[in-house]
């Protein structure tokens, strides 16, 4: 047989490389998946690592829109008793998006040589995370595959919901800052020029403001595209920095400390936490698998990092109200929950009220967001605008005070 490489996550999100004998890429998930491993990449051994790591690269998923619609209807059809091989199929030769109805119809394929619908969507991670597997395989062995489609598309909903909010909040701000990038530009590269040539006639010393707004714009325009050149430069090194899992880390740890943006991203990052937290324990997950899902669900290296070190001490036989307590990362909101959850048996509720709460602090802090933000910008374009009038008005103001008779 064939001999396969994989990578593959356990349920404390620890990384696993290694070599499996199989007939097929999918016989491999499937034994990753019965080991209690979510399998990440799986792919023949020997070959170059450059074009599959191209491939992976430049691999489409599907925006969450179209996830939250697959949602529905995958709930609409289990309760109506359609099969789920004929729900996929149909699903595929109707759906507008090529890449999904390309997954479904390799999903109808799996499920017909008799794999399970979370093997099967499992060999998909583009497109259906672990979280979304996780949820179905629950569902699956429960016989609840309704109610699972149904508690995702509520999960798609309340996350499109706040992105659409935070997008419309940032959208006038992020105007501003380009028309002002915009304005900086245009006047270095052809309003400072034109007026440093009527300055050059004048044949006196010019002020220390307008010297240096010369100065810059020479250097501006004589190397504008060996700055462009370092920017592309910059931009590139810091993405492949941030690409790297210390990189990542310190970027998403440096986010959460940005004035203004970083407590609201904190709390709808805790709000994503309690809200898949609370689902997948409702729906019967295993509580240390749950903290790997749900800490990876929140997209933010250092809080996972964080949430993954409760699931190590919950394996340990410590509580869950202890161990969120040394992670330093919830707010004493949540912690309460935790204690009082475990304390009633009801740790499923009471971080669903927490969830519920940040999304109305989310709310109320995304209608205020542009309000903060309006007086750093004000204050931002009166310090340019100054800046200009005092390097260019201030010579002429004293070429007309040179001016006889005057």
């Amino acid at each position: 047989m064939p001999l396969f490489e994989y990578r593959a996550r356990d349920r404390l999100g620890q990384l696993s490389r290694g070599q499996m004998d199989a007939a097929s890429i999918e016989a491999v998930g499937d034994s990753l998946i019965q080991s209690g491993l979510m399998p990440i990449e799986v792919k023949p051994a020997g070959r170059s690592r450059v074009w599959p790591e191209l491939k992976q690269h430049f691999k489409r998923g599907v925006k969450p829109e179209v996830l939250l619609i697959l949602s529905r209807q995958l709930a609409s059809l289990t309760r109506a008793g359609v099969p789920i091989l004929r729900i996929m199929q149909g699903l595929a030769d109707t759906t507008d998006n090529k890449v999904l109805g390309t997954v479904l119809s390799e999903v109808a394929v799996a499920l017909n040589k008799g794999q399970t619908l979370a093997a099967a969507l499992a060999e998909h991670p583009h497109i259906f995370n672990s979280l979304f597997v996780s949820l179905v395989e629950v569902g699956e062995s429960t016989g609840q595959l309704e109610q699972t489609f149904l508690q995702l598309a509520q999960y798609y909903q309340l996350e499109l919901d706040t992105r659409r909010r935070v997008k419309a909040a940032i959208r006038y701000p992020l105007f501003v800052l380009f028309a002002m990038a915009a304005a900086m530009v245009v006047i270095n590269l052809y309003v400072i020029p034109a007026f440093s040539g009527m300055f050059a006639g004048m044949g006196a010393e010019l002020p220390l403001a307008t010297r240096l707004l010369i100065n810059s714009s020479h250097f501006f325009v004589n190397y504008f595209a060996y700055l462009l050149l370092a920017l592309a430069g910059l931009v590139l090194l810091w993405l492949h920095y941030i690409r790297t899992d210390a990189g990542r880390y310190r970027w998403h740890q440096w986010q959460l400390k940005l004035p203004i943006v970083g407590p609201l991203l904190k709390r709808i990052l805790l709000a994503r936490f309690c809200r898949s937290f609370a689902m997948m324990l409702s729906a019967g997950v295993p509580i240390t698998q749950v903290l790997t899902l749900a800490g990876n669900a929140t997209g933010n290296a250092f809080l996972t990092r964080a949430i993954l070190a409760m699931g190590e001490g919950l394996a340990g036989g410590r509580s869950l109200s202890a161990v969120a307590r040394e992670g330093r990362v919830f707010t004493p909101l949540i912690l309460q929950m935790f204690n009082v959850g475990e304390e009633t048996g009801r740790v499923d509720e009471m971080v669903k009220e927490a969830g519920q709460f940040y999304e109305e602090e989310v709310d109320y802090d995304i209608a205020n967001l542009s309000a903060k933000i309006e007086p750093i910008m004000i204050v931002g374009i009166a310090v340019m605008v100054l800046i200009l009038a005092l390097g260019i008005f201030t010579p002429m103001w004293d070429m007309v005070d040179a001016v006889p008779g005057r």
